[in-house]
């Protein structure tokens, strides 16, 4: 029997092994649709199997993983359905959030925060740095739902950050330069700063409008996703 330090260090490499797979699906290390052994991946990570198996339930539960029991894990591709389905309730909640943030009247020590993320993707686009872009495109998002004020707008979109993230990711160096989406973002906060809250919410449910379609015709095009 293992006692608690035992059972202390195995859930530390849990959630160590959840980390590093992670970080090996979004980074496109381990493909989508491609077949690992749980064998292999606990070689891949330095770590016994238990950790691994118990990394890959957890992941499972998120949507990038299919254990398959004696055939091993499988990395899933990016889903349609699943993405239209997230971006249709980012679209309505976000927008929502837009609304609200601009009828709070918050005044300009407020929105920087706002301001930084969108000259952080300004900076980011210069220097062709398609990473740094969606960090800072992150931001913005991250925080007009902050400023809305609903912490449970806050946790839905939390929830859904890490699928939107990976579908992003497997289509960051497809897309067209995005210099829309830091236009956009613009034009909300100048409607925030406005106190303008019809038209925050209007630009802001079209641009994520026009997001989710882009993405879901790069994940068509270039075959990166299931139905």
């Amino acid at each position: 029997m293992s006692g608690p330090s035992g059972d202390f260090r195995e859930k530390s490499n849990s959630y160590r092994a959840v980390g590093e797979l992670r970080r090996l699906i979004f980074s496109g290390e381990l493909a989508p649709g491609s077949d690992h052994l749980e064998t292999e991946l606990a070689d891949r990570l330095g770590m016994s199997r238990t950790p691994v198996r118990e990394a890959a339930l957890m992941l499972e539960g998120q949507g990038l993983v299919e254990v398959r029991p004696r055939r091993g894990i499988r990395i899933l591709p990016v889903s349609v359905s699943d993405m239209r389905e997230i971006y249709d309730i980012l679209t309505e909640l976000e927008a929502l959030a837009a609304r609200d943030a601009a009828a709070r009247g918050y005044g300009a020590e407020d929105l920087r925060g706002l301001e930084k993320s969108i000259r952080d993707m300004a900076r980011a686009l210069e220097a062709e740095d398609r990473e740094a872009w969606a960090a800072a495109d992150d931001e913005f998002h991250c925080e007009l739902v902050r400023l809305g004020g609903n912490r449970r707008i806050g946790a839905i979109q939390a929830m859904m950050a890490d699928q939107v993230r990976r579908a992003r990711a497997m289509t960051l160096y497809i897309r067209p330069v995005p210099v829309k989406s830091r236009d956009d973002h613009e034009a909300v906060l100048a409607a925030i700063r406005a106190g303008d809250a019809e038209t925050a919410g209007r630009i802001h449910h079209a641009h994520r409008t026009h997001a989710r379609d882009m993405l879901i015709g790069l994940l068509r095009r270039h075959h990166l996703h299931q139905l």
